[in-house]
């Protein structure tokens, strides 16, 4: 993994909001961006959290990261807050919508209502929210990238995801109708991430890795650097033919199931 995530300025100057920024995923693809030049701004739920990942990016990329606390099933919540990061930063130019909920239950006759509505709450109508305000600044401004991050379980859901995995492809969904509503200007793409080897893979036993990993023309779980480097392509310039893609990383899974 050598090649992965080496430090580049083609983001410099951009501003940069990732959401779900403090673990897994949504931190390795703050750190990427940062690795790229961006102002990163590192939101999630918990202050502290923000904090201490926005100084931890800060230390190791010499970027600048600033944390913002944000729920982003809040809808009230969200409009002021890329306000207050237009307003402080001048611009918004990348927004990351990573942060999500995954629950699973054994049977579809036991996800409560409350479960199902915090699910599409944080994985659907809090990314809507985000697309809409922010794209809104992004189309004002004359151009930006929206990079949303879906799961392959929205295209190969199992019973045990289905709530998780309908709020996914409702993502799927948003993804190609803001591509038309904000275009040309900005751009909305989605990554569909199959199994990383995150922290919360970190507990995952040999066999139900073997299990997640049998049959995968990779062989293996992913690296999360792996996905922020797509992602970074997808904020960059260089991408700039590319909209409205719902593109799957998932070591091949879905190419065999």
């Amino acid at each position: 993994m050598s090649a992965v995530n080496v430090p580049t300025e083609e983001l410099r100057g951009k501003v940069a909001l990732v959401t779900g920024a403090t673990r897994g995923l949504g931190r390795a693809i703050a750190e990427a961006l940062a690795l790229s030049g961006a102002t990163v701004i590192v939101s999630s739920r918990k202050a502290e959290a923000c904090e201490q990942v926005a100084a931890d990016i800060t230390a190791a990329t010499g970027a600048t990261a600033y944390p913002l606390p944000l729920h982003v099933g809040e809808w009230e919540a969200i409009e002021p807050a890329v306000d207050a990061i237009v307003r402080d930063h001048g611009r918004i130019d990348v927004l990351v919508n990573n942060a999500g909920i995954a629950p699973l239950a054994p049977s579809a006759y036991d996800v409560s209502e409350g479960l199902f509505d915090k699910t599409l709450a944080v994985n659907l109508k809090g990314p809507f929210r985000l697309m809409a305000v922010a794209g809104r600044h992004m189309h004002r401004a004359g151009g930006g990238s929206i990079i949303n991050v879906s799961s392959i379980g929205a295209e190969r859901p199992s019973p045990p995801e289905a709530t998780y995995a309908a709020s996914k492809n409702g993502l799927n969904a948003l993804t190609r109708a803001f591509a038309q509503e904000y275009g040309p200007a900005v751009r909305v793409n989605c990554v569909m991430p199959g199994a990383f080897a995150t922290d919360m893979a970190a507990d995952w036993d040999e066999e139900f890795v073997s299990v997640v990993t049998h049959r995968l023309p990779a062989e293996r779980l992913g690296d999360p650097r792996e996905l922020a480097g797509l992602v970074v392509h997808l904020a960059s310039d260089r991408s700039g033919y590319t909209t409205g893609a719902l593109i799957p990383v998932d070591g091949g899974r879905t190419a065999v199931y």
